[in-house]
């Protein structure tokens, strides 16, 4: 029989004898309910050989994205468009016609690469290759400095004030009451170039090519304003998202 403190009353046999039943039977459901959550019932992630992911990588595209011809855009009176290019030092990157891309040498980088803490290691052609976002942008010639963290899987980077404004300013609609996709059609013709580029270099992607998500409207955003995008640091993101295989990507130009 369970002890009772000085101020309890005396109880049955009967009441007593139901405490005991009612105790016995918690812990063994226990056991029961904890079963989920065993190490068992975890999904099993299994490692590709380097010959699988040669494979698989060949079967993607390849993005090179899109050259700035500089002659169009003057011709099209968008000079301002080339003074931003000019402003992030990447004018003479993305107007360069003489980029080339060997397929085999690209699908081998990926094949072999791994990121960890925003350093890419990786094997191409029996040389071991090493950068980081500094690194990479001395071989590019491009600044490694300004916003450069992607937030693809977090929205939650941004404040959801910042983001209605970002939506307000871009929809062209300042009576929005929450964040949303922006319609490429709802932009400003000068905006829409900007989404256009962001699209095709920096955050390249086949699909989605008329609807900007949040990450599309900060880029874009921070383009107009002549704020420095880390150019490198996102190429490297891309290459992380590429390499790991968590979805489908095509393959996006490294080195020319």
């Amino acid at each position: 029989m369970l002890a009772s403190t000085p101020s309890e009353k005396p109880s049955s046999k009967r009441a007593s004898s139901k405490r005991k039943a009612a105790s016995k039977q918690v812990p063994q459901q226990v056991p029961v309910e904890a079963k989920p959550d065993e190490p068992e019932s975890k999904k099993v992630k299994t490692t590709m050989t380097t010959a699988a992911k040669v494979a698989h990588f060949l079967q993607r595209s390849v993005v090179r994205g899109k050259i700035v011809k500089v002659t169009y855009f003057q011709d099209q009176g968008l000079e301002l468009f080339l003074d931003t290019l000019k402003a992030h030092s990447w004018l003479d990157l993305f107007a360069n016609t003489q980029r080339e891309c060997s397929v085999p040498d690209l699908v081998e980088f990926y094949a072999n690469c791994n990121v960890t803490n925003g350093v890419v290691t990786t094997m191409v052609n029996g040389k071991r290759l090493r950068f980081n976002d500094k690194e990479l942008g001395e071989i590019l010639g491009v600044p490694a400095v300004g916003f450069g963290v992607c937030m693809r899987e977090d929205k939650t980077m941004l404040r959801a004030k910042r983001l209605l404004q970002l939506t307000q300013r871009l929809s062209q609609q300042l009576g929005l009451k929450a964040p949303r996709s922006v319609k490429k059609g709802e932009m400003t013709p000068y905006h829409q170039l900007l989404f256009w580029f962001i699209i095709k270099n920096i955050i390249p992607r086949g699909q989605g090519r008329n609807l900007a998500d949040a990450m599309d409207q900060c880029l874009t955003d921070l383009l107009d304003q002549g704020e420095q995008i880390n150019l490198p640091a996102f190429m490297i993101s891309h290459i992380s998202r590429i390499a790991n295989m968590a979805r489908e990507h095509d393959l996006g130009m490294v080195f020319s």
